[in-house]
């Protein structure tokens, strides 16, 4: 089994922890990764976008000129696509771009991505996540004493309101609970930063 060190909140090493081989020790699946994160970013999509076609634009009601006789190209309405002001022509309509991955693969690509994450040395596990109050200094030098810059993705083990709360303000630091996480998240942020408790309930879940 893969071994890390254990921080405590002010970055001091204090133990080490075994990690499942089978949650994050496999060789990243990158075609499933992709489809996973793919799926994610596509059901994040609104779809609402529309454009007016050339029924929907008002006015074209009269024909512009005669059929024939006046040397120009006929015309049927001043609406029609090649005219400003005129409709557009296949032009995106409201619609839906949700499509499913499979529970195994959805398993595969979040393990994936923890072994990404351990591999590139961006796994920092934490003896205790714990804040104290609602203060969002708190959490600033916290992630500066276990050497996290830029994004962050901070994973508790169960919903802790104070930590959610505390991290909201912070430019590309996101916060979640074992039981949520994604492979998206995962990898676009720079340090996962996980409680160790947190490590045993993903582990209760992901592994073989």
């Amino acid at each position: 089994m893969a071994k890390t060190n254990v921080v405590d909140m002010t970055g001091k090493v204090v133990g080490e922890i075994e990690l499942n081989d089978s949650v994050f020790g496999i060789e990243p699946n990158m075609a499933v990764l992709h489809q996973d994160i793919k799926n994610y970013l596509a059901n994040q999509r609104q779809g609402t976008q529309s454009t007016l076609t050339r029924a929907e634009v008002r006015g074209g009601g009269k024909k512009p000129w005669r059929q024939k006789g006046t040397g120009r190209a006929r015309q049927g309405s001043t609406r029609a696509p090649q005219w400003v002001h005129g409709g557009i022509a296949l032009g995106p309509k409201p619609r839906s771009y949700r499509f499913s991955v499979n529970k195994k693969a959805k398993s595969l690509a979040i393990r994936s991505a923890l072994s990404a994450k351990l591999a590139a040395g961006e796994l920092i596990v934490v003896d205790n996540i714990n804040v104290g109050e609602i203060r969002t200094k708190n959490v600033v030098k916290f992630l500066s004493a276990v050497g996290s810059e830029g994004k962050a993705l901070i994973v508790t083990p169960e919903v802790n309101k104070n930590v959610v709360l505390s991290a909201r303000n912070i430019p590309g630091v996101k916060t979640t609970f074992s039981g949520v996480i994604c492979a998206y998240d995962i990898l676009n942020a720079g340090k996962f930063i996980v409680d160790q408790a947190a490590v045993k309930k993903i582990e209760e879940v992901y592994a073989k």
